[in-house]
């Protein structure tokens, strides 16, 4: 079926649909990393986003069944799909892995998510990243739609859990602010032997009485503008005043900071795949990491006590952020991988060492 993939600069690439039958719009960004589309297509924080994977072939191992642990999916990163639609060079239908069960196709369409293959996705990269990122949409067999324009919605609040839940029964109780939490940063800390409650995004975890008492806060990742999470930001802002343990994780290295007093903007294509280099700020330590945000903390507009901790080794944005007083830090990128490397999987570790 014929397929097009339109800019709202008026660029077009025409090619196949190989996902649900479907028009669809978004804002179009790009992937970097060579594998991972099963992880990165179930990661809250590409909702609201048409995901191009640069890496020419895709599918060609296909899509695995459902593996649970500790009452979560092991082997996704959410129960569902989370991509507005899908870009590839390649569309391989023919799929050979041993935990494959179906299709990358098959899987688009019972997740009701259109696709497009043939597409130039070095030419369509070129562009996001000489114009920055744009608004687009996908059209099928020539049905046109509106464009829609995820960044004035609050994606968060759409992915987020609606109530508490609690995973682990044993350890010091961490607190999870959902804001679109993958579900291996979950793995990641009960791996660590605590206990995790998993709150909403606006969750007043500090009003008095609150339900749950806990030892520190982990902040996830997540999807869109960290300034619409206002509820998040003031309750952040009460526990850092309350000398909370806090540890953010992507979005929620833009939400300390913003708690904290900073400021943050929008990167012009932002970082998103399994390559990205980070180093610590004074050191010549460099860790490759895995990525997926458009917006970035100015790190000039930090308040006193606070300082940049790790920047991006290509082009020295802030990678993550600490207090002096070791209580509150956070890092840009995603120490649980799930696509990508593991470098950086100590900072779970260095976490719970500053549990209160």
């Amino acid at each position: 079926m014929k397929a097009t993939l339109l800019l709202e600069d008026g660029t077009a690439f025409e090619g196949e649909s190989f996902g649900f039958p479907s028009s669809t719009s978004g804002e179009v960004v790009f992937n970097t990393g060579m594998v991972g589309y099963n992880e990165s297509l179930t990661d809250p924080s590409y909702a609201g986003q048409i995901l191009c994977l640069t890496y020419p072939l895709a599918g060609n191992y296909g899509v695995p069944k459902v593996v649970m642990e500790n009452g979560l999916v092991r082997n996704f990163e959410s129960g569902k799909i989370h991509v507005q639609g899908l870009v590839v060079n390649y569309y391989s239908e023919q799929y050979s892995h041993h935990t494959a069960i179906k299709s990358l196709s098959d899987w688009l369409n019972e997740e009701k998510i259109p696709a497009i293959t043939g597409i130039d996705v070095r030419h369509l990269t070129k562009i996001l990243r000489e114009k920055g990122t744009m608004l687009g949409k996908i059209i099928i067999d020539d049905k046109d739609i509106e464009i829609y324009d995820p960044n004035v919605v609050n994606l968060v609040a759409s992915v987020s859990v609606r109530e508490p839940v609690i995973y682990g029964s044993r350890g010091k109780r961490v607190l999870l602010v959902d804001c679109g939490a993958k579900n291996n940063i979950i793995h990641s800390l009960l791996g660590l032997g605590v206990q995790v409650v998993r709150v909403p995004w606006d969750h007043d975890f500090m009003a008095n009485g609150s339900e749950f008492d806990f030892d520190g806060v982990v902040v996830s990742n997540g999807p869109g503008d960290p300034k619409m999470c206002t509820a998040t930001i003031e309750n952040m802002r009460r526990a850092i005043a309350d000398e909370r343990t806090i540890f953010g994780i992507c979005l929620g290295n833009q939400l300390l900071a913003l708690a904290a007093g900073a400021d943050t903007y929008k990167l012009k294509y932002g970082h998103r795949g399994q390559n990205q280099p980070a180093y610590i700020v004074g050191e010549k330590r460099c860790f490759i990491t895995s990525q997926n945000h458009g917006f970035a903390v100015n790190e000039k507009t930090l308040p006193q006590g606070w300082e940049p901790w790790m920047r991006n080794a290509n082009d020295d944005t802030n990678e993550g952020i600490r207090h002096k007083s070791g209580r509150f830090f956070s890092v840009q990128f995603h120490p649980e991988a799930s696509p990508g490397p593991s470098d950086t999987a100590f900072l779970f570790d260095e976490f719970a060492k500053v549990l209160k």
